[in-house]
């Protein structure tokens, strides 16, 4: 089945939980399910919040190619961001514009790229350094043109403090146009690009607090990162433009969509956990997106009175140790994962009022906390439309595929 999202109906959050579980009686869990009226419905939104600004779709967060084309189908959404060569090059097949977010080091694949012409037309790989360039020209020796985009970093400085991921080693306007002479005049790579991740405005909830500090503190933050990151990017676009003809400035991340798209420097957003709306975003005061994946879980024991357990359950997501990487009970209402075990290799329990209601065979659903990690769980994601399950739909897993 070709995924279509104009053929989604209009997505109400009121009984939504209900309708997975009827659409899907007839299965048995564990299994992730994907509604496509909340899919189309936060594909729609996102494209609404970039206001004009085009959608690059950020691969890693969805991790099944079939979901991949059906949003790329939709307008406003141009374009994947890769995690990796191997993956570029891959997607490369089937859609026209593919950007690598990350640097590579794999011979291998720089070898397939270096020999496919599709492939050296539709791929962008990243770059922040001349070692990264030198590594490219010892693997494959008089190669033929490749397209290379360049990453500023994004993260908020003052003095030892620092908020943001590490990534980019250029942090200056200067440092970046240094590197951009370096490419244009290097044979073999042709610069097309520029990108800069926000990751902390786009993928830090600013309706919560952070650690030790209330979200007051987190707008604060990125308040004044976004005006840091704003005129060190102009600067820097503006010194990479007198060298290079830039067909894009790639920036932002789902949670930063309408204040990256903001900013005059920027061209495209790339953007991809508020598709699936993984429990992660549920904290962002200006936009909410539909649980639109989530995964069932059978109930195969009664260990005591308001408690049962389910089978499996641990997927938790990568990041720091902390308890919102967990998974978090969605439904049924009145419980919630057991804290003295936590989500388990082979078994979760969760206790509350609603546990002594179930019976064995029942369901409960759960929401991840990281949008694309599910599917590195699963071969298959059950695609659900109103209350019937109307196809099935491949993960990377599922084509014999891994992200990492």
């Amino acid at each position: 089945m070709v995924l279509e999202l104009d053929a989604a109906r209009p997505w109400s959050a009121r009984g939504h939980w209900e309708r997975m579980d009827a659409a899907t009686a007839d299965l048995d869990g564990p299994f992730a399910a994907l509604s496509l009226d909340a899919l189309a419905h936060n594909a729609r939104a996102m494209v609404a919040r970039a206001a004009g600004t085009r959608l690059r779709l950020a691969s890693k967060s969805v991790r099944s190619r079939s979901v991949i084309e059906a949003v790329l189908a939709t307008p406003g959404w141009h374009g994947v961001l890769a995690a990796t060569l191997p993956e570029a090059l891959w997607l490369s097949q089937t859609v026209d514009d593919v950007l690598l977010g990350y640097p590579t080091v794999d011979r291998t694949a720089l070898r397939a790229l270096a020999a496919d012409e599709r492939a050296l037309a539709r791929v962008t790989i990243m770059v922040d350094s001349v070692e990264q360039l030198e590594l490219i020209d010892a693997v494959v020796p008089g190669h033929p043109e490749i397209r290379v985009a360049l990453e500023l970093d994004a993260a908020l400085e003052v003095g030892p403090w620092r908020a943001g991921v590490l990534r980019s080693p250029l942090r200056s306007p200067g440092e970046l146009a240094g590197l951009a002479r370096t490419v244009v005049d290097r044979p073999g790579f042709r610069l097309v690009g520029v990108m800069s991740y926000e990751a902390q405005i786009a993928g830090v909830q600013d309706g919560r607090r952070r650690g030790g500090s209330p979200a007051f503190m987190v707008r604060a933050m990125q308040r004044i990162s976004s005006a840091d990151l704003r005129e060190r990017r102009a600067a820097a676009v503006a010194a990479v433009r007198q060298l290079a003809p830039l067909e894009f400035v790639n920036g932002g991340g789902t949670g930063s969509i309408e204040a990256t798209a903001a900013d005059p420097a920027v061209t495209e957003i790339g953007a991809g956990s508020g598709l699936f709306g993984a429990h992660l975003f549920d904290d962002y005061r200006g936009f909410t997106p539909a649980p639109a994946l989530a995964f069932a879980l059978p109930v195969v024991r009664r260990p005591g009175r308001g408690i049962v357990t389910l089978l499996g359950g641990g997927w938790v997501a990568s990041g720091p140790r902390v308890v919102d990487r967990d998974p978090v009970v969605a439904w049924p209402e009145g419980l919630s994962i057991h804290p003295g075990e936590g989500p388990g290799e082979v078994q979760t329990p969760v206790r509350g009022p609603a546990a002594d209601r179930m019976r064995l065979g029942d369901r409960v659903w759960l929401r991840h906390a990281k949008a694309g990690e599910l599917c590195e769980r699963t071969d298959l994601l059950h695609l659900v439309a109103g209350d019937q399950v109307v196809s099935t739909l491949p993960t990377y897993r599922g084509e014999g595929r891994k992200l990492l």
